[in-house]
Parts: structure tokens; C-alpha cells; sequence
């Protein structure tokens, strides 16, 4: 998925693969999110409609939504948070570029329109890739700022109890030994607390607590 926002049958389109992808979310569950609309929205077959695609891995055909403006505004008006407020912004602004693309004037003679569809072309494509530049640069930032979920923070307490009871065999000195570690995987990732560890680091503060020796062994 390398577009925000696609041309179609002559207007700006998404889908809920893209959405998901941006947005961080389970495909399944934006397909849930359009499949509840369709309760309360009358003129959904305006907005959205209905398509599959083929995995790229297992070659399986699956389900997904196309979506316009106007259906996409609907879908993420229930997406909070500050990283889906710059999504958003940056969607609404994808769909009014591929637009004003869309709608720009034809000329009359078969030069002028050669030409212009060349430009156009060039045009589409160059906006094209400074959206997905924009997109790939805050997708980057806002990923670097995600602190790890909590199954995520369960392997890292796992990891730690594995490394805590592999070292101190008596029971009344691994509460020691446990606050130990935490303290150091605090200082070693500067954070206040092991759950504020960035995803990205989570790998580097398992095998931090698995290389761990304590101070008193070292």
C-alpha cells in the first residue's frame, strides 16, 4: 500500500486496507468498524462498496471496502488520539489533491490535451510520492513514540521472571532481585516505568534482561 488516497472509476477513493495500514489497525476490525455503520447510515452504498483482493503471501482472496471522502470522513470520526488527528489531516488533504487533480480543465486541441495529459500524469505522480513521503515520515515519528501494548508488556515480565528465578534459587530474595532489574531496564531505555518502553526497543530490553547480570554477581 503506497497511496493515501486512489483514483477510481473518476473520484478519490481509499480502502480499508490502507486505513488499517496508516492507522495501525487489524483489517478485521476496520471491516467491523464499516460493517456497524451500515445500521445507522441509509446512503452507505454511496460512500462505500464492496471489493477483495489477493494476499500477497498466501495468494487468498479476501474481503475489503473502497470508500470516498465522505465515507472515509464517517469511518474515522470514531478514531481518537493525537496521531489520528494528523492522519486524518493528512487523508482530507489527499482527497482534496487527488480532486482538484480529477477536476482540472481539459483543453480542446489534441496537442493541448496530449499534452496536458502528459503533465497531468507527471503532475499526479509527483504529488503522489511527496504524500507518501509525508506519510512514511510522520508514520516513522509516530511509530518511534508507541510504547509497547500489554501482551507486549507481558513477554518483557516474562523475560524478566525467567532471568530472576534462573539466578536466585531462594524465594524471599527475588523481590529484590526483581525491583533490581526493573530499575535498570528503567535507566538502560530512560523511561519511568518498564509499560513506557518503546515498541521499538522491545527487542533490545529482552535481550538486555536476558544478557542481565546482578550487581552483586557482577
Amino acid at each position: 500500500m503506497n497511496q493515501l488516497v486512489i483514483m477510481q472509476d473518476h473520484q478519490a477513493v481509499t480502502t480499508s486496507l490502507q486505513v488499517a495500514e496508516i492507522f495501525t489497525k487489524n483489517h478485521q476490525h476496520v471491516l467491523r468498524d464499516l460493517d456497524s455503520l451500515k445500521e445507522g447510515v441509509q446512503n452507505w452504498t454511496d460512500l462505500f462498496w464492496e471489493d477483495s483482493y489477493v494476499h500477497p503471501q498466501n495468494k487468498q482472496t479476501y474481503r475489503m471496502i473502497y470508500m470516498n471522502r465522505d465515507g472515509f470522513t464517517l469511518l474515522a470520526m470514531g478514531f481518537t488520539g493525537k496521531e489520528a488527528i494528523q492522519f486524518k489531516l493528512k487523508y482530507i488533504d489527499a482527497f482534496n489533491k487527488m480532486e482538484k487533480v480529477i477536476h482540472q480543465p481539459r483543453v480542446l486541441t489534441e496537442k493541448e490535451q496530449l499534452r496536458a495529459s502528459m503533465k497531468l500524469s507527471l503532475d499526479t505522480s509527483e504529488e503522489v510520492e511527496v504524500l507518501k513521503i509525508e506519510v512514511n515520515d510522520l508514520k516513522e515519528k509516530v511509530e518511534n513514540q508507541i510504547t509497547i501494548d500489554h501482551g507486549e508488556q507481558r513477554r518483557l515480565q516474562k523475560a524478566v521472571a525467567i532471568k530472576v528465578y534462573e539466578i536466585e534459587s531462594i524465594a524471599e530474595f527475588r523481590p529484590k532481585m526483581f525491583g533490581e532489574i526493573y530499575r535498570e531496564i528503567k535507566d538502560r531505555f530512560g523511561v519511568a516505568s518498564y509499560k513506557d518502553v518503546k515498541r521499538k526497543d522491545l527487542q533490545a530490553a529482552i535481550r538486555y534482561v536476558e544478557a542481565w547480570i546482578p550487581k552483586r554477581a557482577a
